[in-house]
């Protein structure tokens, strides 16, 4: 891949990318949300396919489903690329959906777990993966008066990272950048009685080898390391397209930790327990899991 110089990449090729963000982001938010999804979803199915990161994403579902052949796996492709058009397109319009409307686009189920982790006086944690429109589960936390301090990856370009953050500000709490100095914020989230939402299905490279779709991959401890370290309660949040923008929103009860008082072990153990709901999550409805990040290295 061409490596663009610095002062280039800083000046020249992201006030362009930001350019584009700005038009593209414009565009889907005075469009009506259903418009604006399937005409996220339409770019997603006509560009993304034909994107080379798209090698990445046929790799690792080989990988996940060496079952599968080469047309499930390419039409599985091309529903991840709806998927995330459709997300993307949904960003600006956050704020205009209500998660608990009987009548609205979201069906939700398991509210009442948000609300134990709201009364019961002590942090906790909450987590999910890049699947269906992820952004929603944030929502229903904080939509049910339990705000959410999320751990991200911050964008690369300033300006596109203003846009991120515009389109969650509908989401009440704090965004805490990954890296040593987001781990300090973290902690001290926590420490505070404040409720975490964490994304935990992509590779980190110091972290600890875990089984997932039966290959060891590299998994951050943390939210393991925290929930046994301070009793926190760590709490599955799935959402699931149901179509278009419409989703499923389940909260599931507090995982029940191994606790056998080997810390590495147990360590180990619980985040055994989170990938497996992942994993499940993702068998379920592979179109709609973020295929692209490089989660089995060779």
């Amino acid at each position: 891949m061409l490596k663009l110089p610095g002062p280039l990449n800083r000046y020249v090729f992201h006030p362009l990318q930001a350019v584009a963000a700005v038009v593209i982001y414009s565009l889907f938010r005075i469009l009506p949300i259903d418009m604006a999804s399937a005409l996220g979803g339409w770019f997603g199915r006509i560009i993304g396919p034909n994107l080379g990161v798209t090698t990445q994403a046929t790799m690792n579902l080989s990988a996940a489903f060496p079952e599968k052949p080469p047309a499930e796996i390419a039409g599985i492709v091309r529903g991840m690329w709806d998927n995330l058009g459709r997300v993307a397109a949904e960003y600006p319009h956050l704020s205009e959906i209500n998660v608990y409307d009987p009548d609205g686009r979201v069906e939700t189920i398991g509210g009442e777990n948000v609300d134990l982790l709201r009364e019961d006086d002590k942090a906790g944690v909450f987590f999910s993966g890049h699947i269906g429109n992820w952004e929603i589960a944030s929502l229903g936390a904080t939509q049910r008066g339990l705000p959410l301090d999320r751990v991200y990856r911050e964008a690369n370009n300033r300006l596109v990272e203003w846009l991120y953050q515009h389109g969650r500000a509908a989401v009440e709490g704090a965004l805490i950048p990954k890296g040593p100095a987001g781990a300090r914020l973290l902690l001290k989230s926590l420490k505070g009685g404040n409720h975490l939402g964490m994304l935990v299905d992509q590779k980190m490279n110091d972290g600890i080898p875990v089984a997932f779709f039966g290959r060891d991959v590299m998994t951050a401890p943390a939210l393991a390391d925290l929930a046994l370290r301070y009793d926190y309660p760590v709490v599955p949040a799935r959402v699931t397209r149901l179509k278009g923008a419409h989703f499923r929103l389940t909260i599931y009860p507090p995982l029940e930790l191994v606790r056998t008082g080997d810390r590495q072990a147990d360590v180990a153990a619980n985040m055994a327990q989170v990938n497996a709901v992942i994993e499940q999550w993702v068998r379920d409805t592979p179109e709609q899991w973020l295929w692209l990040h490089n989660r089995w290295p060779d």
